[in-house]
């Protein structure tokens, strides 16, 4: 029976140990005295026990209800300690956050996230995972994964997504045979190799294929890797050209091949699941990303 207790029971009780009279008690908890009656006979129902009998005074606590008092103020306490929503900051929040990313998110975002967490949330244990496709939402739903940090085009139907900048690409290469004035024409451009970056699933269509049809000039395409550092080290290994986020330069062994015009970027994002939209700490965190990495037109 003693899950038919409720708060208001619980605060009733506490009421009466602290005045050990009806009247008093009605007082403090601003109800009438009738009110706290019935709710002393409903209490006595669900617990079998008279819990207080009235003296010349007020009333004093059975056995039974001395017994149960620490129990009762426990769970009082840990009641009030229930945090609101607008009294949650960084400051006090203890918590773990699962972040699934793609390696150029880990590499711009989360490492830079890393540092402000250390100071502004010092509470907030972090892990992250390798971006996650194929059960995001489902993770997501499970509480198993708290925000993924992607490109646009990766973020499933039913997650809430949020555009954070947009990421421009460059044209590079190891390879210093490729010689140009000011800029490379396209059209000499197509006549080297190129590396693409197809993340999920294993093609040689990268994102700028379209874009190079429509400029009339098929590219050839020889090695199709899962991520931007893959793309980097056989870069570096090869002569091959290919394309990488501008971010990710400079970087050691690669130089950039300039361009007159380039293929479209893309727009970096995070996602996270709707039952978190609300949530004070996951609003501050996207607030904060946004300050340290403003758009880039």
């Amino acid at each position: 029976m003693i899950e038919k207790l409720e708060i208001n029971h619980l605060r009733t009780l506490d009421a009466l140990y602290k005045f050990e009279n009806l009247s008093a008690a009605a007082e403090y908890l601003a109800v009438s005295q009738q009110a706290i009656s019935l709710q002393l006979k409903k209490i006595r129902e669900i617990l079998s026990d008279q819990l207080f009998v009235r003296t010349g005074h007020g009333v004093v606590a059975t056995p039974y209800a001395k017994l149960i008092q620490p129990h009762i103020r426990q769970v009082l306490m840990h009641l009030n300690d229930i945090p609101l929503p607008h009294t949650i900051t960084p400051e006090n929040t203890a918590r773990t956050l699962v972040i699934s990313a793609t390696d150029y998110t880990q590499k711009i975002i989360v490492g830079e996230l890393m540092k402000d967490l250390r100071i502004s949330a010092p509470g907030v244990k972090v892990i992250v995972i390798n971006i996650e496709s194929a059960s995001l939402i489902q993770k997501m739903r499970q509480g198993d994964i708290d925000l993924t940090l992607t490109s646009s085009g990766y973020v499933p139907e039913g997650l809430v997504s949020e555009a954070l900048f947009t990421e421009k690409y460059l044209c590079v290469t190891a390879n210093k045979n490729i010689v140009f004035d000011d800029h490379l024409p396209l059209e000499r451009l197509v006549e080297h190799d190129f590396v693409v970056v197809s993340p999920g699933i294993a093609s040689f269509k990268g994102s700028a294929d379209s874009w190079f049809e429509q400029q009339n000039l098929p590219r050839k395409v020889r090695v199709s890797v899962p991520s931007f550092f893959m793309a980097q080290e056989y870069l570096k290994q090869t002569d091959m050209v290919g394309f990488l986020p501008s971010r990710l330069m400079p970087c050691a062994g690669l130089f950039e091949i300039p361009l007159k015009k380039y293929p479209p970027g893309y727009e970096v994002v995070a996602a996270f699941h709707p039952s978190a939209k609300d949530d004070a700490f996951m609003l501050w965190l996207l607030d904060r990303i946004r300050q340290k990495f403003p758009a880039i037109a």
